[in-house]
């Protein structure tokens, strides 16, 4: 099952240079937002009040590469 049907992969650029995967090299990636969930957020119910990661996933061999706050 593939999650990113609707969306196109794309070139992403961190600090000025291309993003490349570490695993295979590949230079298209799809872009997710993430909540980094906290035992101690969930426990309270307070799930919102976590930080938020980007994701790149690579569109070849689906490695994920993290990234806090917005890229």
């Amino acid at each position: 099952m593939n999650i990113f049907k609707k969306a196109e992969p794309q070139t992403i650029e961190v600090l000025g240079e291309p993003l490349k995967c570490p695993v295979c090299r590949n230079e298209l990636f799809w872009t997710r937002r993430v909540q980094l969930n906290t035992s101690m957020a969930t426990f309270f119910n307070l799930d919102w009040a976590n930080r938020s990661a980007t994701c790149f996933v690579c569109s070849n061999c689906t490695h994920i590469s993290w990234f806090l706050g917005d890229r």
